[in-house]
Order: structure tokens, then C-alpha cells, then sequence
């Protein structure tokens, strides 16, 4: 009789064999070099993770740069700042084409490097010598002076909040030519120069007259500038009144401590403020850092309540392409140990407050709002009963999804239980670090656990997809990509776009990087 162990059903050998161990140390599958540019890129802040260490991440990321072709590293670069919202990988993508392609990376160099932060970013890379050269050199230094061309007066101003390197450091490096006088004088006031101030740009006019008390209105400058500044409600609430909208959203806490809130008008205006639609949309704002604001202004009983419910208007708003998928549909976020950890990694004095549990449980919650009939199975070492409302709001499931018993990570175990129930589905959807290793001791070594459950789910659903959406820098996963696999990586809500591409059949062949490749340069 044959040996039922060796000859196993054909459900089984569709797995193919793993070909790497993942940072928990359990079985899984390569991302392609592709595939794991494009997930640091979209995941990727240079901090230590859960796993991995900074220095490891750049390391991996160098590695990949230089592995793949310059087109692909330059249109990595675009998806990842425009599409992801990403600073620290963009801006080391871009350094490197200065040493790899100097034609592509004049070309993406301004919708990169699109602000003050991001410039800094870049010359800080460079300066470090990590991709090969310590000195701007021509072409980056004309790129650099090209930004300041771009800009007026009031936008270099207001972007010059940050040091190492300063505004005057940029102005001494690069020597940009000043078009007109006011930009000259704008210039000699940085480094520190003898001008005529009555030439200076009008904003940095109040903000002087402002500082040496020849001014009681409050300029409207970013507010690291008047920080140190003796300020008071009046003052306060002068600056809450002219806020951008991402400033508001960091600041809550702050404008309630300094009396700005006991003006009704003016939790109204900041209200409104954070609810509109298109401030959100322009804010290029991670659903993930609403997610933080409105846990730190709940936290808060002084916050008004307006306030909290425009932040979950707001939340509405950044999960918006979030689709509407046709079929059953389930989704298993992971709630395991690792996923307790900051979700953009450790540094000291920057940690960031949000898990990788919040935004995975963030993700299925706002899945759930758009796809009311869905199922959510949270997931750690086993599967974890939750009883959701579709109808509550976002905040209101990710936070009880969140508060659920952990344990260690079995990516298969929500598979096991659909195949269990001997279940129907059209899209599964899994939000996860991909780090499974509780399922790695099988009786027999062909594949992942999950890929084997997956495909005992297909023999009963053939048209099924499983998208991975994988929340932190690394190159492998539990379910190698096929016609039926989606791997992506991020938390802006891009994610949400490319899962609605792929399971409506809109996605090309490759996936996430065909969506890459497709970026026009």
C-alpha cells in the first residue's frame, strides 16, 4: 500500500518548498529584490524594529538599491514619498542614484525631496559617506540650489525649522543665487550677515518685531519658532487660529494646556478644521497618527468632546479608499507579541507611541466599516473570538480588537479555522509583520503552514485572492506571491488602493511592483 504520509493529496505539493528562515526564526519564502526594496521603501523609518536592528535595515536596503535596476530604485523612491508618504528610504533611494544614475536622479530629486525635512534627510545621507560620497558634488548641489529657486520667500522661511544641517548651513554649502533683494537679504539673515532689514520678506519682519516686543500679533510662523517665547492663552490661541492642519492635529494637547479650548469659537474652528475633507487629504496624513492623536486627546479629559469626534470625521476621511470588495470577504489581524511594538520602530526620544498592533487593528476595522458582511479573526498564537460592530466606528473596533489576550505568532492558525469550518470566501486578507514561527514544526517540509492552509482554501474557492499587507521592514513572507497573492507593505492608505486594484483584477502582472514599475518619471 503507499505511504499516505510521502504521497499527500495535490493540495499539498501545490506549496512550494521555502527557501529562507524569517527574523523569528520560523520557515518562509524571499521576497524578490523587488518586492523587498519596495516593502522597506513603504515600511522602512531606520529605527530599531521588534526583529531588526537600524544599521541591519540599511544594510538590506543598500544591498537591494544596488541589486535592482536604477529605473526601478528611482520609481521606488517616487511611489514610496508620494504614494506612501515615507521620508527616511525615499531620501536614501535618492542619494544613491547620485551615484548610480545621475540622469534619474535629476530627475525625481524635486518630487522627493519635496520640503525642508526632506532635504535635510538627503544631505544628512550624503554626508555620512553610506552611499559612496561625503560631498555634495556639482550635480547634487545644483539640485539643491534648484530647490530654493522653487520656493518663495515665505516658504523657505517657514521650512527652515530644524538643524544638523541648518538653513545657513544649505546657504554656505550650496551658494544659491539670490534673484532679487529681498532674497538676499532673506540669505544674509540666516548666516548672520549685515543687511537692511526693511528688505527682509514681510513674514520674517513680524517675526522679528514680534520677538523684540515692538509687535503684540502673533506672526503666522511655525510655532517651534516662538516656542521659547513668553506666550499665554492670547498668544496661544493667535497661533491655533492660523495652524496648518497637520500642526493642529500634533498640538491638541497643547493648545488645551495653554487655555485655547475655553473659547467655544475656537474648539469650533479647530473642530472644523480637523473634519475637513480636503485639509486631510492635502495633509498626506498616515491613518495611523489620527489613530494617535485621538488616543492622546481621549486620554485628556479636558479635550472637548467636538474635538475627539472631528478626529474620528478625520479617521472617516484617511481611510476613504478603503474598497468595497464584492463576495465574502475575511480579515485576520495579527494581535501576537511582536506586534506590540512601535509601529515606525525605536529611537530614543522618537519613539512613536502607535503599535504595529494599532495599525494592524486599525486596518481590519476600517476593512470592516467599508465591508459590513466581513469577518474579522484576530490572530496570535491561535485564533481570538472578537464580536465586532460594523456599524461603530473605526476608532471604537480597533480599540476593542487592540485590548484582546496575546500571545506568540501562527500566521496559519485563522487559515486552519476557515478550512475547519470548511468556509466560503472570496478575498482573505491578512495585516500582520509576517513573522510566523509557532506553525514552522509540521509532519511534513513542503511550504509554509499557511501556504498549505491557503491552498486546501482554494481547492473549495477558486477564484479566492489573499492579500498579505505586512506593516514592517523585512524580505520574506508566509505566502509566496502568485496570481492569487498579493504582498504589500505600508500603513498610509495607498494600502487600501492597491488591495481594491487587486481584488477587482485591475492589478498587472507583478503586482505591487508592476504598480511600482508603472510610475511615470
Amino acid at each position: 500500500m503507499a505511504n499516505k504520509n510521502l504521497f499527500r493529496s495535490i493540495l499539498g505539493m501545490l506549496s512550494p518548498n521555502t527557501d529562507t528562515i524569517n527574523n523569528a526564526g520560523g520557515p518562509a519564502y524571499k521576497l524578490s529584490p523587488k518586492q523587498a526594496l519596495a516593502q522597506y521603501a513603504a515600511t522602512g523609518c531606520f529605527n530599531n524594529t521588534y526583529y531588526s536592528n537600524a544599521e541591519e535595515q540599511l544594510d538590506a536596503v543598500l544591498a537591494l538599491a544596488n541589486e535592482v535596476d536604477a529605473e526601478f530604485v528611482a520609481k521606488t523612491a517616487v511611489f514610496a514619498r508620494e504614494k506612501g508618504f515615507m521620508k527616511d528610504v525615499p531620501a536614501l533611494l535618492v542619494a544613491v542614484l547620485s551615484v548610480k544614475d545621475k540622469a534619474l536622479f535629476e530627475q525625481v530629486f524635486p518630487r522627493v525631496i519635496d520640503n525642508g525635512k526632506m532635504l535635510r534627510n538627503f544631505v544628512q545621507i550624503i554626508r555620512s559617506g553610506v552611499v559612496g560620497r561625503k560631498s555634495l558634488g556639482s550635480l547634487p548641489k545644483r539640485m539643491v540650489q534648484n530647490w530654493f529657486e522653487a520656493r518663495n520667500s515665505e516658504q523657505i522661511f517657514k521650512q527652515s525649522v530644524g538643524q544638523s544641517p541648518s538653513i545657513a548651513d544649505f546657504l554656505k554649502m550650496v551658494r544659491p543665487r539670490p534673484s532679487n533683494a529681498e532674497r538676499e537679504a532673506l540669505y544674509g539673515y540666516f548666516i548672520g550677515r549685515e543687511i537692511d532689514a526693511d528688505k527682509l520678506p514681510k513674514i520674517v519682519r513680524n517675526f522679528e518685531r514680534y520677538k523684540a516686543g515692538d509687535s503684540a500679533e502673533v506672526p503666522n510662523v511655525p510655532f517651534q519658532m516662538l516656542t521659547a517665547l513668553p506666550l499665554g492663552a492670547k498668544e496661544w490661541t493667535s497661533i491655533a487660529r492660523n495652524a496648518p492642519w497637520q500642526m493642529t492635529r500634533m498640538n491638541l494637547n497643547t493648545f488645551q494646556r495653554h487655555g485655547v479650548f475655553a473659547d467655544e469659537a475656537m474648539v469650533s474652528l479647530v473642530a472644523n478644521r480637523l473634519r475637513d475633507a480636503e485639509a486631510v487629504r492635502r495633509s498626506r496624513v498616515f491613518p495611523y497618527q489620527l489613530l494617535s492623536a485621538f488616543k492622546a486627546a481621549e486620554s485628556n479629559t479636558n479635550i472637548p468632546r467636538d474635538i475627539t469626534e472631528a478626529l474620528q470625521d478625520a479617521m472617516e476621511i484617511a481611510t476613504e479608499n478603503v474598497p468595497a470588495i464584492d463576495g465574502k470577504v475575511w480579515i485576520f489581524p495579527d494581535i501576537s507579541g511582536s506586534m506590540h511594538s512601535a509601529v515606525t520602530g525605536y529611537r530614543k526620544g522618537s519613539t512613536s507611541t502607535v503599535r504595529c498592533l494599532d495599525v494592524a487593528t486599525m486596518f481590519a476595522a476600517a476593512l470592516l466599516r467599508k465591508n459590513p458582511t466581513a469577518e474579522v479573526i484576530p490572530f496570535s498564537d491561535d485564533i481570538v473570538p472578537a464580536k465586532l460592530n460594523p456599524r461603530d466606528s473605526v476608532m471604537t473596533n480597533s480599540r476593542l480588537l487592540a485590548s484582546l489576550p496575546s500571545g506568540g505568532t501562527n500566521c496559519s492558525a485563522p487559515m486552519r479555522e476557515l478550512n475547519r469550518r470548511k468556509a466560503k470566501g472570496d478575498v482573505v486578507i491578512y495585516v500582520s509583520d509576517n513573522e510566523s514561527w509557532m506553525d514552522a514544526n509540521r509532519s511534513w517540509n513542503r511550504g509554509t503552514a499557511t501556504m498549505a492552509e491557503w491552498n486546501k482554501f482554494k481547492s473549495r474557492n477558486r477564484d479566492a485572492k489573499l492579500v498579505c499587507i505586512d506593516l514592517q521592514p523585512n524580505a520574506s513572507t508566509q505566502a509566496q506571491e502568485r496570481r492569487d497573492i498579493l504582498n504589500v507593505g505600508g500603513f498610509s492608505d495607498q494600502v487600501f488602493t492597491l488591495v481594491a486594484e487587486f481584488a477587482g483584477n485591475r492589478m498587472a502582472d507583478g503586482h505591487w511592483t508592476g504598480v511600482i514599475d508603472a510610475v511615470e518619471i
